[in-house]
């Protein structure tokens, strides 16, 4: 059997909460990823399925365990080496307005990367690069000269997978990339990332609140819960590790906010109708208010 492209072991990170507590967020979490495959990452907030990424891009130092890629653990590697893979793992944040530099255009931002290792000589090469880039997730080469504040939340978001996509890598970390925009949006952003999966040979960690999305988009789903991970399946097979019971309180969460959002849709028309009337009957008052005072003046 082919050697997976992500083996974590027992991973560890733990946060000081005040002066004697300890917060763990991740606590002893184990999974591997094919090269090509997606592996679907959900919880509720606070879980720790955020900083299980953030820790596999070093963004935090673990607390205990190994993160394997290609089988070298990435906390024991040298600062070249540690630079060097940075070129094949990338990721791509929540937050598409946060994550990217309000005093950089577009082109800086997706060529920042690029010109810290140095990958191309003249700017002209660089610059293509970032026409190409942009094009690739759908976006147009006049977008390189503007700011981020001039994109819709879905365009940002896309300038954040096009820097992502810069370096060339082959695992990216998906860290709620969807979560912030739309649901139209959403479905046309993670329809992208298939077919960039299918395009450029992609590896992904998708992490998510949405289950839909999910099935969508993976090949394997895990569970969160509470720094640990509780359950791991295939996304068409049967639960196979530990507790099947969270992953049907999940569905019936994401059944109960959709039930509910139903009802504030029913709620708030009706109540913009009551208000429409009741600003009608005030239009009436007031003006039979001012054919009285007329017919008394």
């Amino acid at each position: 059997m082919a050697e997976p492209l992500i083996r974590v072991e027992n991973l560890c990170k733990h946060f000081q909460v005040g002066r004697d507590r300890i917060l763990k967020a991740v606590d002893g979490v184990s999974f591997t990823i094919d090269r090509q495959r997606t592996l679907g990452l959900v919880g509720e907030s606070g879980c720790g399925k955020t900083t299980v990424g953030r820790t596999l891009m070093r963004l935090y130092e673990p607390d205990g365990g190994r993160v394997l890629f290609e089988g070298k653990d990435i906390f024991q590697l040298s600062r070249p080496e540690s630079k060097a893979l940075t070129r094949r793992m990338q990721m791509i944040f929540q937050d598409p307005y946060a994550s990217l530099n309000p005093y950089y255009t577009v082109e800086e931002i997706v060529s920042e990367g690029m010109r810290i290792h140095k990958m191309y000589k003249t700017r002209q090469e660089y610059r293509d690069r970032v026409f190409e880039l942009l094009e690739t997730v759908g976006l147009h080469r006049e977008h390189a000269s503007r700011f981020p504040h001039e994109f819709s939340g879905g365009q940002r978001q896309r300038v954040g997978i096009a820097r992502a996509l810069a370096l060339n890598p082959e695992f990216i970390v998906c860290d709620e990339a969807i979560s912030a925009l739309d649901v139209s949006i959403q479905a046309q952003v993670v329809n992208m990332l298939v077919e960039l999966q299918q395009k450029l040979n992609l590896t992904y960690l998708f992490i998510a609140h949405d289950l839909s999305m999910v099935r969508h988009i993976s090949d394997r789903v895990g569970i969160m819960y509470l720094g640990s991970l509780v359950e791991l399946a295939g996304i068409k097979g049967k639960a196979s590790e530990k507790n099947n019971t969270l992953s049907d309180r999940l569905k019936a969460i994401d059944d109960k906010i959709a039930t509910l959002k139903r009802t504030y849709e029913k709620e708030k028309a009706r109540y913009w109708k009551q208000f429409n009337a009741m600003e009608q009957l005030i239009a009436n008052m007031n003006s039979q208010s001012s054919w009285l005072a007329q017919q008394l003046g």
